[in-house]
Order: structure tokens, then sequence, then C-alpha cells
């Protein structure tokens, strides 16, 4: 049985941010905290094993934040060398499963991230989120699909084994990640506020 403390969080936060525009989309600030900490914030109870995340230039410190920091020399390769970087840093004595979450989700809740632990059937789990639509991050993967993730290519990388897997649907509020400046407006304007 896959449970938190036997699985490793993956945090990915390496990207070049190249919709968002000239600045690091992880530092704009939302709701007083950077955009790329509200996930490890909403993260914090959930008793992972490990933390790892996996960046390239950003400054935020995850490190203080109890994350072993792995980097990422080639974001420009897409996310399945996030994924490969992640997983690779995280195999060891006890891990039985990577739960992948994204630094520019800053909704995600720990009760979602439990469903998923809720949804999971072994080794061999593929447990992803879902808007209703499509299925998305975060997502939980078994120790038995580790080497498949390290054999993965490109941006697109494990879109089809994540659509093959079990599904937990979440409010799309929950579930948005912020890839331009438009999408943050429209996500601090939920909230009544404006970016300074």
């Amino acid at each position: 049985m896959i449970a938190p403390d036997t699985t490793a969080l993956i945090l990915l936060a390496a990207g070049k941010s190249a919709r968002f525009g000239l600045s690091d989309k992880l530092t704009a600030m939302f709701l007083g905290q950077p955009l790329g900490m509200h996930a490890v914030t909403a993260l914090e109870a959930v008793p992972f094993a490990r933390r790892i995340v996996v960046k390239d230039g950003v400054e935020l410190d995850y490190a203080a934040r109890g994350y072993q920091v792995v980097r990422n020399p080639r974001p420009e390769d897409g996310l399945s060398l996030s994924v490969r970087l992640g997983v690779q840093a995280a195999r060891g004595d006890g891990i039985e499963a990577v739960l992948i979450a994204l630094a520019d989700m800053p909704r995600i809740t720990a009760t979602h991230v439990h469903r998923l632990f809720d949804t999971q059937h072994g080794a061999n789990s593929v447990v992803a989120s879902s808007d209703g639509v499509r299925p998305r991050p975060p997502v939980l993967f078994g120790s038995g699909r580790f080497d498949a993730l390290e054999r993965l290519e490109g941006d697109a990388g494990a879109r089809d084994v994540i659509r093959a897997g079990r599904h937990v649907v979440a409010s799309p509020d929950e579930l948005v990640d912020v890839d331009t400046q438009q999408e943050l407006d429209e996500l601090l304007a939920k909230f009544g506020q404006t970016r300074a």
C-alpha cells in the first residue's frame, strides 16, 4: 500500500517562463508570497518521505523549506528531463512512489493529494488529477513506473501513461497552472486583487 511516508514529492520548477514574459513567473507575487512557493506551503502537511525540487535558475530558496535541490541544466529539452532527474534523485531505500507536482500550480491542496493516495492500487499505479476534461498534475506514480519515467523524452513525456491511469477529479480552479501574466492577473482578480 503506497502512503505519503513511502513517497517522494518531486516539485518541478525548471522552465524558461517564455509565455510569461521577461521575468521568472515563480517569483511573481500571488497572495503575499511568490507563486512558486504556494505548492510548497500547501503540501507541508503531507508527510512525504522526501521532498525534491527540480529547478534551473529560479532564485527561490526551496532548500530552506526542506527540499533536496536537483538542477536541470537543460530546461529547454522539455518537461521530461525534469521528470527523469527527479525520479533518479528519488530512487532509494523505502521509496515506493513519487508524486509529481508543478511549482506553478498555486491552488493545489493537501486534501486533493490525499485523494490521489486513496485511489492508488500498488506499485504500478498511475493516478492523475483531472479537471473533468483532461488529466494533469499532480500525478502519483508507483515504483513499477520509475523505469518508464526515466525513459521519457520531450514535453509530451508521460501524457499517454497519464491518460491511461486512474483520474481524480478536482475543481478546475484548484488545478489551475499559471503560464502567462494574463492568467496570473485573472487568478488575482478572483481574490479581488491586482498586481502591484
